[in-house]
């Protein structure tokens, strides 16, 4: 069965992003963003959603962490959709929990083509390491834009915003992994036909 892989390059005045993403791997990961809290989640998307993810981008960290990840949620968001291609023989919805301690979240992903992202995270704190927490929810934003998905994060209870975060991440790992998987048919999974 052949792999549903996509190498990706983002340039801009901001950002220097490449990608080597495989759907159908086993959880590889080599990232680096300069921001280590990022570069955690992005491990755990990978390591929980089954894929290979190489990501390395060379941000303008000396201004703050913003574009940095946007371009690199921009380019994952290209990656999974050329990896998927036209859509065909995907389960498209995706639903999972995911608890770390105290902390619960839920994540639902349609891969329908159609980008809306609705995000409850209940954060309180202003940053994650080098991550400002503003930008936690415009990491799904991004990424639902270029991948044509439908993503809703809530996270339904916790009392750290690390254990809250994380375990959005990890919820949306799982989603998408779900949403991704092959189903054995070939037929677009749209009463459209088309994705």
């Amino acid at each position: 069965m052949t792999h549903r892989c996509a190498d990706i390059t983002r340039e801009t005045g901001e950002t220097d992003v490449h990608i080597e993403l495989d759907l159908d791997g086993t959880g590889d990961t080599d990232i680096s963003t300069g921001i280590g809290f990022a570069d955690h989640m992005l491990e755990a998307v990978a390591t929980h959603g089954h894929f290979d993810l190489h990501l390395d981008c060379n941000g303008d960290l000396g201004i703050d962490d913003h574009h940095t990840v946007e371009d690199s949620s921009l380019a994952l968001g290209r990656a999974v959709d050329e990896a998927l291609s036209e859509r065909a023989g995907i389960e498209r919805f995706g639903h999972a929990y995911a608890p770390l301690d105290e902390a619960l979240a839920r994540v639902v992903v349609d891969l329908s083509n159609r980008p809306y992202a609705v995000t409850e995270l209940g954060l309180e704190r202003e940053r994650l390491g080098e991550l400002a927490c503003e930008n936690v929810p415009h990491v799904f934003r991004s990424f639902a834009t270029e991948a044509g998905a439908a993503v809703h994060v809530d996270v339904l209870r916790g009392d750290n915003d690390h254990h809250r975060v994380e375990a959005a991440f990890k919820a949306f790992a799982l989603a998408l992994d779900r949403a991704t998987r092959r189903t054995g048919s070939d037929d677009v999974p749209s009463t459209k036909g088309v994705l």
